[in-house]
């Protein structure tokens, strides 16, 4: 299905060591019922990939496509803006507006004189800082977004669509959760942010945890349990979430393997050093989503007992897959940071050192998450060759 590429695979000596626990699941349970009630919510759907199966000699591979969620493009949706929605609920409590306000009030504007007076803001290469953006706008709170001078302008418009603020920080998008917290601390505003950090883990908390509506729904939509899951990593929030969840419905039978662009596979490198690693310089991948250098505390400690192995695969192999995708029947639209974990998968499966290792064999199971759709069409119109297109 794609060329064989070189790539880095690392099984985790520390799979299935006993650790904290990251996400509970009482959170996770009123995240999903809250997430759930909101006008726009359904589930994405769950993709055969039969093309891969065959081509990965595995029995079954499924794709959670992600693309249509909410309409901003990405998983992201469900995180960043249930974490503005509780952030704003804990703070017009704190300030005696309203003790227990509901979703649904801050979406009316009840309070919006109150939430007018609260500015969120985060660091994102895209996704992210679209849903916060977006439920700043729909829960009445105002918003600066920080990206990095890399970001490209269609990301930067399809965010400011939602009223956001937009600020750009010379460098990588580390560098812009830095000026981010500094320009919150000198401002007062609120960071959300999808990575947590000494210090700062109860709203990446809430991220992770609107996170895990995405695997549940899997989960259901499967019935039998994966064999493997396949994740992107990035800081690591989502592959900690799909863990969390994978374990909780299925037990601890299912092996996540957490897949990186190989120019920022900060995850990778926390593993073989076994602890959290932070790589540096320009962090440039095409996989815009997961150009990131630093892990995210509360994601690493899930991970560094939770998952089963980690991958850092090329830039050509997304691409590869983007096209791969494109050209099924009906075509599966899928950006850059959305096929790492299939890339991963696929390159796996041809290599019979990693094949092995990982015990992918004719009857496994196949879990993958395609995290975001076309979120800014020009680049994936010139790395797949034609505009999105899900006819």
């Amino acid at each position: 299905m794609i060329p064989t590429r070189p790539f880095r695979f690392l099984i985790n000596r520390q799979h299935g060591t006993p650790g904290i626990v990251v996400l509970p699941d009482g959170a996770f349970r009123r995240a999903k019922a809250e997430i759930a009630s909101w006008p726009g919510y359904a589930p994405t759907p769950l993709v055969d990939l039969p093309d891969a199966a065959a081509a990965a000699r595995v029995g079954a591979v499924r794709y959670k496509d992600e693309g249509g969620r909410f309409g901003l493009g990405s998983f992201k949706a469900l995180g960043g803006a249930y974490a503005v929605m509780r952030l704003l609920q804990g703070e017009l409590a704190r300030r005696g507006v309203a003790n227990a306000a509901t979703a649904a009030e801050l979406m009316d504007g009840t309070y919006k004189e109150a939430t007018r007076a609260i500015t969120v803001c985060c660091a994102t290469d895209g996704n992210h800082g679209r849903s916060v953006a977006w439920g700043a706008q729909r829960f009445g709170a105002g918003c600066v977004i920080f990206v990095h001078e890399h970001v490209s302008q269609g990301r930067r418009d399809a965010i400011a669509k939602w009223g956001a603020e937009i600020r750009v920080v010379p460098g990588n998008y580390d560098d812009a959760v830095r000026e981010a917290q500094k320009q919150a601390d000198a401002n007062t505003w609120f960071v959300v942010s999808d990575t947590s950090y000494a210090g700062y883990t109860e709203v990446p908390r809430d991220v992770m945890q609107g996170y895990r509506v995405m695997a549940d729904e899997a989960a259901d939509q499967l019935g039998q349990a994966p064999t493997h899951v396949f994740v992107q990593g990035g800081v690591g929030g989502v592959a900690a979430a799909v863990s969390t969840q994978m374990r909780a419905r299925f037990g601890s039978g299912v092996k996540i393997v957490v897949a990186e662009p190989e120019k920022a596979a900060c995850l990778l490198a926390s593993a073989e050093a076994g602890q959290p690693t932070t790589i540096g310089g320009e962090l440039d991948t095409l996989m815009a989503g997961l150009a990131c250098g630093e892990p995210s505390l509360l994601a690493w400690q899930e991970l560094e007992r939770g998952a089963y192995a980690f991958m850092a695969v090329p830039d050509e192999s997304a691409v590869d897959c983007m096209k791969a995708l494109a050209a099924r029947t009906p075509p599966v639209v899928a950006g850059e940071s959305a096929v790492a974990g299939l890339a991963a998968l696929l390159l796996a499966a041809q290599e019979p050192f990693a094949r092995a290792a990982l015990g992918l064999e004719e009857a496994s199971r196949i879990l993958l998450f395609g995290t975001e759709g076309a979120t800014d069409p020009q680049v994936y119109a010139r790395l797949v060759g034609h505009v999105p297109s899900s006819d």
